[in-house]
């Protein structure tokens, strides 16, 4: 195979074209948004939003109404049970977490289990890349503009929040205001990557752009620019690989999005294992020749 079939070969079908596109507009979404989750410390808060809407994605199935409408209600419903379970007991807010994504999680799993439907609902769960049709791309991007046109406007609300909560008060923001408009989002963004690569590696989505954005840089303009240019990036390698290779699609757009968090994580010039270890050398070094 030459490469210039390499990489047109896959472009040659539909459903390759709707799941490209698919891929790379949750992917982008889903970076953009890891950022703010990553700055706050919010990736088990992800983790959990990821897992609770699924409860609320089927039952919006049974009752005929959109997806992202039973995601959104799960979304806060499942924080103010962690709120709730945390501040009325002795459990800390990480285990107050875990029970409540994975009971709400397991409500989904029975629900599904339960509802009888011509389309197989465990899509929801491990995600359908490559059966996207065309009015799913239209909801997946439609939401998804909300999305980032809502990150766009109130990046700085969003940033001065994640940075300092008690200077956004200061100057008349809401940061409960904040963080629950951040929470809608993480809802509707979770519906988003649906699509893509399912409930169990939405949290994946999530965390790795900007947790590999942040060891690139220092300031939080460049990570928005460069956790989603990583991230589609990945999606793409990823989608090709899984074509050619025969295997799992929203796995392998995963999988590509850690292999990358592996080399900057090994090879990052100021943040890596490698290059921070090769820097310290360095200075060792021009301290014994100073010395000498």
């Amino acid at each position: 195979m030459s490469v210039v079939d390499f990489f047109l070969d896959p472009l040659r079908y539909e459903f390759m074209l709707r799941a490209l596109a698919t891929t790379v507009i949750a992917s982008v979404v889903c970076a953009m948004l890891s950022c703010w989750l990553v700055l706050i410390g919010w990736s088990l808060m992800g983790d959990a939003v990821s897992h609770a809407v699924l409860p609320g994605v089927v039952l919006a199935y049974i009752a005929g109404a959109p997806f992202a409408l039973g995601a959104v209600i799960f979304g806060f419903l499942a924080v103010a049970l962690i709120g709730v379970v945390h501040n009325t007991s002795r459990v800390k807010e990480d285990a107050a977490i875990g029970i409540v994504f994975t009971t709400l999680f397991a409500l989904g799993l029975v629900l599904i289990s339960v509802t009888p439907s011509q389309t197989d609902l465990n899509h929801i769960i491990f995600g359908n890349l490559l059966g996207v049709s065309r009015s799913d791309l239209i909801q997946v991007a439609i939401l998804a503009a909300i999305v980032f046109a809502a990150l766009t406007l109130k990046r700085r609300d969003f940033t001065l929040y994640a940075f300092d909560p008690t200077h956004a008060h200061a100057i008349g923001l809401s940061p409960r205001l904040l963080g629950a408009a951040l929470l809608g989002l993480l809802a509707l963004t979770a519906v988003v990557a649906l699509q893509a690569v399912g409930v169990v590696l939405i949290v994946a989505m999530l965390i790795i752009p900007g947790a590999t954005a942040y060891l690139l840089t220092d300031r939080f303009g460049r990570m928005l620019v460069i956790a989603p240019i990583l991230a589609a990036v990945c999606s793409v390698v990823g989608l090709y690989a899984s074509y050619h290779l025969d295997t799992a699609s929203g796995g392998m757009v995963v999988l590509a999005q850690g292999i990358a968090f592996a080399m900057v994580y090994l090879f990052s010039p100021r943040h890596g294992l490698v290059g921070t270890r090769l820097t310290a050398r360095r200075r060792r070094l021009a301290r014994r020749r100073a010395v000498l």
